[in-house]
């Protein structure tokens, strides 16, 4: 979700000055409006797909509630379309996953399998090479995984990922839809590789745009595709979620910035995170991308009343 190298070190200098008027009590709670961010300009941005833009959405519409004016780039593209994007002050601020902060912007191997101790060892590495701040941590856990269709799944008895491979293997016509950049990625294809053994030839790889895999696997036109375990289609399409025995990385969310601008109002911005994932298991993260993918809310409806709800506007 989340290719690219080990990124280097953004310039000491910020090309976007702000501004920040004084403006009330510094203690103001994260729950309503308020103007304790009146005076600052952040441009927020996003991923492409629907879960991360409803987290740009949330932290837009959050800074905005507390006088903030923002710059919605939400959706802006892919992983290294934001980081970059970060890294040479374009955008602000935009999430990101600790897996993919450690495997791909840090350039590190064998990730913690605990998301505390994970986000720790990823914030302190990228604010200490990057000046890149993290800011909260969800409690859902996004991971990449495989999806098998729901009735090749009935009809085999369910699959675990080595009996993905074994059914892989004995069966050379059955495929496995994936997007674009999941075979090459550090943190993708080659963890299911290796750890099943089987190492998945070309003439069973099909690349797919993102959505399409899902509806295509549902139908059947893919044996099995590439998912994001929280993606409300799952469990609305006729999909079987492949059993992961611990294999993929995790991948918990935070909201990422330059700790330039984080220092400037952190407790605010420590309160807008926070509020934001108390909620945000895997339950009901997939049931706001689901209202998105599945029913056709708009994630910018969908995110506002989600923070309605939990107190946030």
């Amino acid at each position: 979700m989340r290719l690219g190298k080990k990124l280097m070190a953004v310039s000491a200098g910020v090309a976007l000055s702000l501004t920040v008027t004084a403006c009330g009590d510094d203690s103001s709670s994260a729950s309503g409006s308020s103007d304790e961010l009146d005076g600052v300009s952040l441009t927020v941005g996003s991923k492409d797909f629907t879960e991360n833009i409803l987290l740009g959405e949330m932290f837009a519409q959050a800074l905005e509630a507390r006088g903030a004016s923002v710059d919605n780039k939400v959706n802006l593209g892919g992983t290294s379309v934001n980081r970059d994007a970060l890294l040479s002050d374009n955008i602000d601020v935009y999430p990101e996953y600790n897996g993919t902060g450690w495997t791909v912007h840090l350039g590190n191997e064998d990730p913690s399998q605990d998301p505390q101790e994970l986000y720790d060892v990823t914030a302190e590495a990228d604010l200490e090479e990057n000046d890149i701040k993290w800011v909260g941590l969800s409690p859902f856990n996004d991971t990449y995984g495989f999806a098998a269709n729901g009735d090749l799944a009935e009809a085999e008895g369910g699959f675990d990922f080595q009996g993905m491979a074994d059914y892989l293997e004995a069966n050379p016509d059955a495929t496995v839809c994936m997007e674009t950049e999941f075979p090459d990625r550090p943190d993708g294809l080659v963890l299911w590789e290796d750890a099943t053994g089987y190492e998945l030839p070309g003439s069973q790889s099909q690349i797919l745009d993102t959505g399409l895999i899902y509806s295509e696997t549902s139908d059947g036109n893919c044996d099995f595709g590439e998912v994001f375990t929280t993606d409300g289609r799952i469990t609305a399409l006729n999909l079987e979620l492949v059993e992961d025995p611990g294999v993929m990385i995790i991948y918990n969310s935070s909201f990422t910035m330059s700790n330039e601008i984080y220092e400037e109002n952190a407790e605010t911005y420590d309160e807008i995170a926070d509020a934001i994932f108390a909620d945000l298991d895997n339950e009901k993260m997939a049931e706001l991308n689901a209202q998105v993918d599945v029913e056709g809310t708009p994630a910018e409806r969908v995110a506002e009343q989600y923070l309605e709800d939990a107190g946030v506007l």
